[in-house]
């Protein structure tokens, strides 16, 4: 069986070193959509180096290297076609804000495997720490297709929650740029299902699709900059789950309710709280993108 899931579970942690600098962040923003217009104060603050202050979604592509769902196909216990492989969900929690610069250990380890019946789903979890203490801990939730049914454990449910019924607090459109995928994967996933037609055909879709983790990054920045007054240093738990694909060329509309608040108040003073956020693709009658996403902030 190409999933070993006693073996992956076992294997000791994989370390790396990790650093980055400003023209890292700021590709990294260009790639998620930032600079438009490109002399609006806003958006200068992702863009100017003088200026420059890091939306936290860059933990995903901090050091460049592999991004979570290709470096699973590389864990120990897992051997896959990369064809048949989904980005099922993400999850970063910020133990601090992310620095412009910065230099850190980066360690790694599958820490769950589930059974799904047609299918694997494998979680990676990344620990992020510098000199000063941890940084950031991401986790990356992988579907592996057709490589289910040894008889392991279920995981949780994958069906997803519905949004909020009241309506909701804002709404934003964001278009997405033709050569979206082209200017993102510059900063570290080349994986050719966001720029080959002929490989996006072999696994199934009629053209090469946006990657998962910039349309994440790209939702991140609507909340920030429509909830968060533009203040990454308030994000303090991200998540969401991958419900369809996005392709270069079309619009995303980001619905965003605030949901919860505990009443006290975070760091500097800012109120906390929590907000649910649904992404759909406008061109394709509402088509889901992301679901089950929710953004905690202090």
């Amino acid at each position: 069986m190409p999933v070993d899931a006693a073996g992956a579970l076992a294997a000791a942690p994989r370390v790396r070193e990790i650093a980055w600098d400003h023209k890292d962040v700021q590709l990294y923003h260009l790639g998620i959509g930032a600079g438009r217009p490109a002399t609006d104060p806003r958006e200068l603050r992702y863009t100017l180096e003088s200026r420059l202050h890091v939306l936290p979604s860059f933990a995903t592509v901090a050091g460049g290297g592999a991004p979570g769902v290709i470096g699973t196909l590389s864990a120990p216990g897992v051997d896959v076609d990369l064809a048949r492989v989904l980005h099922g969900g993400q999850r970063l929690r910020l133990h601090r804000p992310v620095p412009v610069r910065g230099r850190a250990s980066a360690a790694s380890r599958i820490v769950a495997v589930y059974d799904k019946g047609t299918a694997a789903v494998l979680v990676l979890r990344t620990e992020v720490t510098d000199a000063d203490g941890p940084l950031w801990t991401d986790e990356a939730e992988v579907f592996v297709r057709g490589e289910g049914g040894w008889g392991g454990e279920r995981g949780p449910s994958g069906r997803p929650s519905p949004p909020p019924a009241a309506p909701p607090d804002q709404i934003v459109d964001r278009a997405v740029r033709e050569d979206q995928a082209l200017l993102y994967r510059l900063s570290g996933d080349w994986n050719p299902l966001h720029a080959d037609p002929e490989f996006a055909a072999r696994a199934g879709f009629e053209r090469p699709v946006l990657h998962g983790l910039c349309t994440y990054g790209a939702t991140l920045k609507a909340v920030v900059d429509t909830l968060l007054d533009g203040d990454v240093t308030r994000v303090r738990d991200y998540r969401t789950r991958f419900a369809g694909v996005v392709y270069p060329g079309e619009t995303l509309r980001v619905r965003m309710w605030r949901t919860a608040g505990t009443g006290g108040a975070g760091a500097g003073g800012a109120r906390t709280g929590e907000a649910r956020v649904a992404v759909n693709a406008v061109e394709r009658d509402d088509a889901p993108v992301l679901t089950d996403t929710v953004v905690r902030y202090g």
